[in-house]
């Protein structure tokens, strides 16, 4: 049994995997993720393995702990991978991609794949029917659109993130920044996929990440949707280097 641990600024989300069947995802604050992970290892006894993916620069409590459970495996940039990684410069290639890619190679193993992760930044990771990683884009998510208006002018209000009875006119200043940003970010990912489906015949997309649900009603393009897609990436990383 497999526990998988990805550790972002804001927010842990750990995974239970029996071989590559996930069995329960839980989320919580960065401040609750070690009496989480106690509790996990408390009601998930059969756990043997872990893999950590920590944007942290300070993750040495988190390692202490699954190094007590499991035998860990930490991910960066020399971890072995089931894909060719074709990156200039891999060692800046954040980890996130780097599961995401293994999750493509996994499901759609030999197909031309484009994931997009719409989270904090929009990522456009390309595996090609080879499997091998070949790069892609990194474009503002919602929030930062929300407040780079905001910071960069003198008068345009911060308003939160809220998908729900958009207008494609706005009648408010409000409403005219939800039609902007909100039908301009979709129609980013349209156009972005169209123009990487011009690059590549076959081309599978799969869409993941925090903004999702409103993305997945409103593209054009055909998608499919993975809400756990990284988490079952790196668990195909750890279950890769089990047999290394």
């Amino acid at each position: 049994m497999n526990l998988v641990v990805d550790l972002g600024n804001t927010f842990a989300k750990i995974a239970v995997f029996q071989n590559y069947r996930l069995l329960e995802v839980f989320k919580v604050l960065k401040s609750e993720k070690n009496k989480k992970i106690e509790k996990i290892f408390h009601e998930y006894t059969e756990i043997e393995f872990a893999i950590l993916s920590s944007v942290l620069k300070d993750d040495n409590s988190i390692k202490k702990i699954l190094q007590k459970h499991t035998i860990l495996y930490y991910l960066d940039h020399s971890t072995k991978l089931p894909f060719k990684n074709k990156y200039s410069s891999p060692q800046t290639l954040g980890k996130d991609r780097i599961a995401l890619a293994a999750a493509a190679v996994h499901a759609y193993p030999n197909t031309n794949c484009l994931v997009i992760d719409a989270g904090t930044c929009i990522t456009y990771d390309v595996v090609n029917d080879k499997n091998e990683y070949l790069g892609g884009g990194i474009s503002p998510g919602l929030q930062m659109r929300f407040n780079a208006v905001h910071k960069f002018t003198e008068k345009l209000p911060l308003i939160k993130t809220d998908s729900n009875h958009l207008k494609l006119i706005g009648d408010t200043t409000e409403e005219s920044l939800k039609s902007g940003i909100y039908f301009g970010f979709a129609a980013e990912i349209d156009g972005m996929i169209s123009s990487y489906k011009a690059e590549f015949e076959d081309l599978t997309v799969i869409l993941t990440g925090g903004d999702l649900l409103f993305l997945s009603k409103r593209l054009k393009n055909s998608i499919f949707a993975n809400s756990n897609f990284l988490l079952e990436g790196l668990n195909y990383i750890l279950e890769y280097n089990k047999i290394q």
